[in-house]
Order: structure tokens, then sequence, then C-alpha cells
């Protein structure tokens, strides 16, 4: 294995990240350039992967917001992390729009978890409340309307 095209060896790695997870190409790229491949060999595997169907943005995407929502991200903080990942403006927003209708009721139980059913009344309290929504992900428009 030690004398493996590169090509076969870069190739090779980015399988073994992929069945681990789906991945986004910048993501599978930047972890391949991590283990010392070169430019070429990067690029060739990707294209190889994009052809076989085994590395998709789409299919990434997909996953990745299912994840965070079940994990009780919100929107915002979704959409941060997608483009930190290399996902288009107009991708990510297509898959965080799927979930336009569970958005409220998601952010909803996440409060009612942590703080109980009660609304406060006590203005710090709700800021308190606020803040803890909007560091999930939430936008401060949906947060108010919960409140409201």
């Amino acid at each position: 294995m030690e004398n493996e095209n590169p090509q076969l060896g870069a190739r090779r790695k980015a399988m073994d990240l992929l069945a681990r997870r789906e991945h986004s190409e910048q993501e599978l790229r930047q972890k391949l350039k991590s283990r010392e491949f070169d430019a070429e060999a990067i690029e060739t595997a990707i294209q190889s992967l994009l052809r076989d169907g085994l590395l998709s943005d789409e299919r990434f995407i997909e996953s990745y917001v299912n994840h965070r929502f079940n994990a009780g991200m919100g929107p915002v903080r979704i959409r941060y992390e997608l483009l930190q990942k290399g996902i288009s403006d107009a991708l990510a927003d297509q898959y965080i729009e799927a979930f336009v209708d569970r958005w409220d009721p998601l952010m909803r139980q996440l409060r009612e978890r942590k703080y109980g059913a009660a609304i406060p009344e006590d203005y710090n309290e709700r800021m308190k409340q606020a803040r803890f929504l909007q560091n999930r992900g939430f936008s401060p428009e949906s947060v108010m309307r919960l409140f409201a």
C-alpha cells in the first residue's frame, strides 16, 4: 500500500470518511487536504465520487438538517453551520424551508422542557429564556412571537 496510486489512496480515504457519515464536498476536500493528499489526487477523488453518486451535497444537507433539528437546533444556527461547511445559501434555504411548519413547535417544546409551560411575567426571566432560544438558533422575531 505504500506505493499506492495517490488518486486511489485519496478515493479510498474519502470512502472511509463517507462510510461513517455524509460529508459536504468542501468538508471532504478539507479532510483529504489535512491528510496531506496532493490537490490533483483530491480533485480526482472528489470528481469520481460525485460521478459515482457516492458524494452528494444534497444528501449531506438533508442528513445534517435532520440531525441538527433532532438535536434541538434552530434554523438560523443550522443555516450558519451549513454555510461554514461550504453549502450555498440557496441550497441551505431550500432544505431549511422544508421544516417551516416544525420550527415554532420545536422552539415551544425546548422552552417548556427547560422552563415549564407557563410564560413568565417577569421581564428579566423572559429575556433569559429568549437568550436561550436565540443561542439554539431561533430568530429574535420567532422568539418574540412565542412570548406575545
